[in-house]
Parts: structure tokens; C-alpha cells; sequence
């Protein structure tokens, strides 16, 4: 359940098209190939949509830094979609604690 909402949250946020059915290891890897074209290609774009998924800048730059030898487009694909996994989890929350009102409460 939890990557077949995120597998919807990436195409639609990331304008990607990963298959359903698809493993967390092949949505790291499709993404990050994905990342790394971007950074050959169009760094504005991947900034701007770091910024639009509201991933972490100071995070970034920090393991970045701390892990010089890794692969950037690995890194920042697991902050999206750690970002991501978060996003889908605190929105499952409110749904929850919504339906715990009457329907006269909510507005």
C-alpha cells in the first residue's frame, strides 16, 4: 500500500510515469537517474522542484558533504523519497483524526 502511494505522489509531483508495480529499490534507482539527468541537463528545474517537494536544502548540502563519494542523484532521491514517505504518512494521520468528528463539527 505505502508504494502505490508513493509511486503516485512521485509521477505526479516528479512528472514521471513508474509502473504499479515497482519496488522501493527500483523507484530509488529509477529516481535517481531521474535526478541525475537533471543535473546534467536542467539544474534550475531540479532545484525548483526540490524546493516545490519542500526537501531539506541544509540537508542536502550537508550529506552532500559528509558523504563526498556517493552518487548525488542517489542521495537526493532518497531525501525525496523519504520527503515523500513522510508527506503520505501525516496525511494518513489527518484523515484519520478527521473522521473522529461528527458531522455537525466539522465545517
Amino acid at each position: 500500500m505505502e508504494n502505490a502511494a508513493l509511486i503516485q505522489l512521485v509521477n505526479k509531483e516528479l512528472t514521471l510515469e513508474l509502473p504499479e508495480q515497482i519496488s522501493m529499490e527500483e523507484i530509488q534507482e529509477k529516481l535517481s537517474a531521474h535526478i541525475n539527468r537533471l543535473i546534467q541537463s536542467n539544474f534550475e528545474q531540479l532545484v525548483n522542484l526540490l524546493y516545490r517537494i519542500d526537501v531539506s536544502e541544509a540537508k542536502i548540502k550537508s550529506l552532500l558533504e559528509y558523504q563526498a563519494g556517493t552518487n548525488a542523484g542517489d542521495i537526493i532521491a532518497n531525501l525525496v523519497i523519504e520527503r515523500q514517505l513522510q508527506k503520505i504518512k501525516s496525511r494518513e494521520q489527518f484523515k484519520t483524526n478527521d473522521s473522529s468528528f461528527d458531522d455537525e463539527e466539522k465545517w
